[in-house]
């Protein structure tokens, strides 16, 4: 159920695990004594924005969260019900998983009223469950499934990123470069967007495992700590990553460095070897009169063995001096 008015799903739960799929004019006509209600929207069409601003009965603070542009992972006691906001790694074809993907949601003990921009997966899983007969069975199912599944669907990625970190250390230990360094630059990066969201979503889970809601059952507050503790080892995850890659980075700028110290070091000691001998030669090339041995046959060859005996002596002074 896709159409252009922004209504994207709509099931009224049976309790059982399905529901009966909704349209515009049975959301319309809905009441609470037909059961709990769950409905799913595109925020960026304007039949969502119609309908939310218009005829939900939302608060217009509500109605304004749930239509919102931007906004954070967040869980907030509002007007008898709870305004959440969460996010999921970016899945969809061609996407990057670090541009994560959010899902704002506002819910009560008789309906959920859920809206987002682009496709989430995880709540494909949901409608996809409900159609089977397996799905939630009640409204406080559907929100702990949901935070579940999305924090489900980090983990692949947080242990791709742990994977290249080793990699990369791996790759530090056998050759050092600079395609290295921009390796791990990007993989900071990454870690650092993924946890800009993942650890106020971290928050939003530990307050709505501690909040104070009749319709969230004992199994659901149950569900809801397992995924905060969850979501709290990816936040450690990431840290500990992003802790890795910056010892990888120094570790790697160290060897770098100690390349290029070595590289100067030779280039030192070869010019310290032919600079006295640049500086005779040099010397005795003047094109002026009184050059000495300029009319001896042997002058060349005596030059040339004075030149070896001076780098002989230079040779041993820098060995004595150490400095090679």
């Amino acid at each position: 159920m896709t159409n252009n008015d922004g209504l994207l799903n709509a099931y009224l739960l049976d309790g059982k695990g399905g529901g009966r799929q909704m349209e515009w004019s049975d959301i319309r006509n809905w009441t609470p004594e037909q059961g709990a209600l769950w409905v799913h929207l595109d925020f960026t069409k304007q039949g969502t924005h119609q309908w939310l601003e218009q005829e939900s009965g939302l608060d217009p603070l509500i109605a304004e969260a749930l239509i919102a542009d931007e906004t954070r992972p967040r869980c907030a006691a509002i007007d008898g019900g709870l305004l959440l906001s969460l996010r999921g790694v970016n899945s969809n074809p061609g996407s990057e998983p670090e541009d994560m993907v959010s899902v704002r949601l506002f819910c009560t003990g008789e309906r959920v009223i859920s809206t987002r921009r682009r496709q989430l997966l995880s709540i494909t899983d949901l409608v996809e469950a409900l159609e089977r007969g397996d799905g939630p069975r009640t409204l406080g199912d559907l929100t702990a499934i949901l935070a579940e599944r999305l924090i489900e669907r980090m983990i692949s990625v947080i242990n791709e990123l742990e994977e290249r970190i080793d990699d990369m250390e791996e790759n530090i230990i056998m050759e050092a470069g600079q395609e290295s360094r921009g390796n791990i630059l990007d993989l900071r990066r990454e870690i650092i967007m993924l946890r800009r969201y993942i650890a106020p979503q971290r928050d939003a889970m530990n307050k709505l495992s501690t909040v104070d809601a009749a319709w969230l059952g004992k199994k659901n507050r149950h569900q809801l700590r397992e995924s905060s503790d969850t979501i709290t080892r990816h936040v450690e995850d990431l840290d500990s990553a992003r802790d890795r890659a910056s010892v990888a980075y120094e570790e790697l700028s160290s060897r770098l460095s100690e390349q290029m110290n070595s590289r100067m070091y030779v280039l030192s000691l070869v010019a310290g070897l032919f600079l006295p001998l640049g500086f005779l030669t040099g010397l005795l090339g003047v094109n002026v009169g009184g050059i000495p041995l300029a009319d001896n046959p042997w002058g060349f060859l005596e030059v040339v063995v004075f030149l070896t005996f001076l780098v002989v002596v230079q040779v041993v002074v820098f060995r004595r001096k150490k400095w090679f």
